[in-house]
């Protein structure tokens, strides 16, 4: 199993920006599809954004024009900018590969902690 690792949360006031990092152990993102999911308190985990093995990206609409996805098959890892961060933004962010269905592949890790708060 590849595992994947978040990194990059942290705590930013309102207009902020951040950006996320999703590594792999292995070399898988030049044949997956990858996606960003968050969840905040008390809801389920949504899928913001995503990047397909060709490249093609998808956004929520709730993040459309803020944040932006990419990938670096070099160096295993995926990419998460977040700019223009609201409150509404704050939850724990996780990255996995998703099939074409876009249901998550693979087991959830950690997750890291994006807090947006003046």
């Amino acid at each position: 199993q590849v595992q994947l690792v978040e990194s990059g949360g942290g705590l930013v006031q309102p207009g902020g920006s951040l950006r996320l990092s999703c590594a792999a152990s292995g070399s898988i993102f030049d044949n997956n599809a990858v996606g960003w999911y968050r969840q905040a308190p008390g809801k389920e985990r949504e899928l913001v954004a995503g990047i397909s093995s060709g490249g093609s990206t998808r956004y929520a609409s709730s993040v459309r024009g803020r944040f932006t996805i990419s990938r670096d098959n070099a160096k295993n890892t995926v990419y998460l900018q977040m700019n223009s961060l609201k409150p509404e933004d704050t939850a724990v962010y996780y990255c996995n590969t998703y099939n074409l269905f876009g249901t998550p592949e693979r087991g959830w890790g950690q997750g890291t902690q994006v807090t947006v708060s003046s």
